[in-house]
């Protein structure tokens, strides 16, 4: 894994130490290796920093210049399948002589025998990549099908700029720093800043399974080279039709092809296990194909509300896998929270990135390359939101939409602390270990769902952080404060288009984005199985039943598990990586977030209405509502906001 940098479009000189200027900015993503290449007649300049994982030799040196010269290319990412495609290539040219054994050159040898589109329709893996052609004199960009690999770009006084990160961009002289508010609005909502935005006003993201030429008069529109969209629409159509048992050994042999080939690396590689079904899945069928045991990583936390270390380490056990795991206090993963501004730079608030730089962190102690179980909750219904959402709106949609509405207005009619006191003296009726904490502010929320007219609009509320967001944004479009929902299809039940809009927009957005800067901020390649594209077409086949069964998902997944780790071992709830955030706001990062939401430092801003987020933050001090999440997007644009300041 690698970054890259750079622009087209105007001639200006000291080109070279303008791209090396900006790809500086990521070393962290390739600390092993630098190289830039620019054409100054044509206004073109590519850089490239190098993580080396495949041919570490000054063969794999980028940016790297096809056999022909016709090609250059600054190129991030994994090839899983560049050998096959090597071997395609010999064949058609029998007597073609590599020069080095990395995909970057395989790539660019299948531009000159096919041309990029054909080489997108037949890559297999993680990517983002800029190559110029000089025969058409066109700059081409593009983005693997998932989104694993992240690709910025936009036009600034005149100048096409791209880069893997925001922070080179901001490095050019023509770049433009005015914020989009309707991004902060996005943001606020939904804690990123979905595709294809980004925070600035004049940059945006490319999205997933597309690419896009720009020549020296326009930058062209996306082209769709694989669509998510059309793969759900197609396995409604081809459903899979065969026995419980032939779909599992299916889908063991597609994990175990896409985990061999994840595999193939030059230097020591591991992988992340929480102990959980999708993290264990990952591990089991590495170790089935490694002869030797497979370096495992996990954190622990001292809140036994917190921490699955504990699983992890049984499940390691029974696999034989060389674990290690670190067990994080607060004050540990406290002290990240100054460095998130630099990771993330852009506003980003999932709240479990702080354990997901802990745990890349421990990994890169040993390894350079790191397996994650990412992708199966969106391709397998694993999320508990999923069924909460059509079982609610199941009973719901029979009230009469009169009767919903005065239900809410009964739920609301007293304060969440009146309602804790009417309702303390019933405690006692609850099954012992079964009290309901904060019940006045869970009738409040309760009230808000009834008077949804939709599953769509319940799942949207569900989502979202900040329900009218723009109205705190200030110039905001109140009209571009969501997204579309891709849900309300007679076809499609709400449980598949809650999980098809999720792979769409959460995953590549928030997961993906999450891991990607938190692994690279270390310098740590992270892979991710599941969203091998194969797995998730065949995923899309799958008949509903097969992912959700008896009130429980993952179904299918389970049942591949199941033939390598005991169902004892994996049988509890979920817990997932989060940190215990409402209480830090209340105790020891109460001043630190006092001073960021303080009326004066909003005032001082000038982006947000300052009055509703202190609403919420002396509700959340109180005790009354807990608002850690919504005060945590607000604090990480605001913290966001003084490190662009001072960077």
């Amino acid at each position: 894994m690698c970054g890259i940098a750079g622009y087209f479009g105007k001639s200006r000189p000291g080109a070279t130490d303008l791209v090396s200027a900006m790809a500086a900015k990521i070393t962290h993503r390739g600390p092993d290796d630098s190289g830039s290449w620019s054409d100054d007649e044509c206004g073109i300049a590519l850089a490239h920093r190098r993580l080396s994982i495949l041919d570490r030799s000054p063969a794999g040196h980028q940016p790297m210049v096809s056999r022909s010269g016709r090609y250059i290319i600054s190129f991030n990412g994994e090839i899983y399948n560049h050998l096959e495609l090597r071997r395609r290539i010999e064949f058609q040219q029998s007597s073609y002589s590599w020069n080095g054994h990395s995909d970057t050159e395989t790539l660019l040898t299948g531009f000159e025998a096919w041309g990029i589109r054909a080489v997108l329709g037949q890559a297999v893996g993680m990517f983002a990549f800029a190559v110029w052609d000089r025969a058409r004199q066109v700059l081409t960009l593009a983005r693997d099908r998932i989104g694993e690999k992240p690709l910025y770009y936009g036009i600034c006084a005149g100048t096409f700029l791209f880069a893997s990160e925001l922070k080179p961009l901001t490095v050019h002289p023509d770049f433009s720093h005015e914020i989009d508010p309707d991004a902060l609005a996005l943001f606020l909502r939904y804690a990123y800043v979905p595709a294809p935005r980004s925070i600035y006003r004049a940059i945006a993201k490319l999205p997933p399974g597309t690419f896009v030429e720009i020549d020296s008069t326009s930058v062209g529109t996306p082209v769709v080279y694989w669509s998510l969209s059309e793969v759900a629409a197609l396995g409604r159509q081809d459903l899979f039709v065969g026995t419980d048992a032939q779909a599992c050994t299916e889908l063991d042999r597609l994990l175990r092809q896409s985990i061999r080939g994840q595999m193939i690396a030059d230097v020591p590689l591991g992988a992340f296990l929480s102990g959980g079904i999708d993290s264990t899945t990952v591990v089991a069928l590495m170790q089935a194909e490694s002869g030797r045991p497979v370096r495992t990583y996990t954190i622990g936390f001292d809140d036994a509300l917190f921490d699955e270390a504990a699983y992890a380490g049984a499940v390691a056990r029974h696999l034989g896998c060389d674990h290690r795991e670190l067990y994080v206090g607060p004050e540990m993963a406290r002290n990240v929270i100054p460095n998130l501004q630099q990771i993330y730079d852009e506003p980003f608030a999932d709240s479990s990135q702080i354990p997901t730089y802990l745990v890349s962190a421990l990994a890169r102690q040993n390894v350079t390359v790191s397996l994650s179980g990412d992708g199966a909750d969106e391709l397998f219904g694993g999320y508990s939101r999923y069924l909460f959402v059509a079982d609610f709106w199941g009973k719901l949609k029979w009230l009469p939409k009169p009767l919903r509405f005065s239900l809410a207005g009964l739920l609301q009619l007293f304060p969440s602390r009146v309602w804790n006191q009417i309702l303390a003296p019933f405690e006692y009726l609850l099954p012992r270990g079964r009290s309901i904490v904060n019940p006045g502010a869970k009738l409040h929320k309760l009230a808000d769902f009834v008077t949804v007219d939709s599953a769509a609009a319940l799942y949207g509320k569900l989502i979202s952080f900040w329900d009218n967001s723009a109205a705190l944004v200030n110039n905001a479009d109140p009209g571009q404060s969501s997204f579309p929902m891709l849900m309300e299809s007679p076809h499609v039940t709400s449980v598949e288009s809650m999980m098809n809009m999720d792979m769409a927009t959460y995953l590549p957005d928030d997961i993906l984005v999450k891991v990607d800067r938190a692994a690279m901020a270390v310098s740590l390649e992270t892979r991710v199985p599941f969203l091998d594209h194969r797995v998730v077409e065949f995923a899309a086949r799958l008949p509903l039943h097969m992912k959700i069964r008896r009130g429980q998902g993952k179904w299918l997944l389970r049942q591949v598990l199941y033939q390598y780790v005991p169902k004892h071992l994996m049988e509890r709830p979920k817990m997932g990586f989060s940190v215990p955030l409402d209480t830090w706001l209340r105790g020891p990062l109460r001043e630190w977030a006092h001073d960021l939401l303080s009326e004066a430092s909003i005032n001082k801003d000038g982006y947000l209405d300052p009055m509703p987020i202190r609403r919420r933050w002396q509700e959340h001090l109180s005790g009354e509502r807990n608002w850690q999440f919504a005060l945590w997007n607000v604090l990480m644009f605001q913290a966001w906001l003084r490190n662009r300041v001072l960077s």
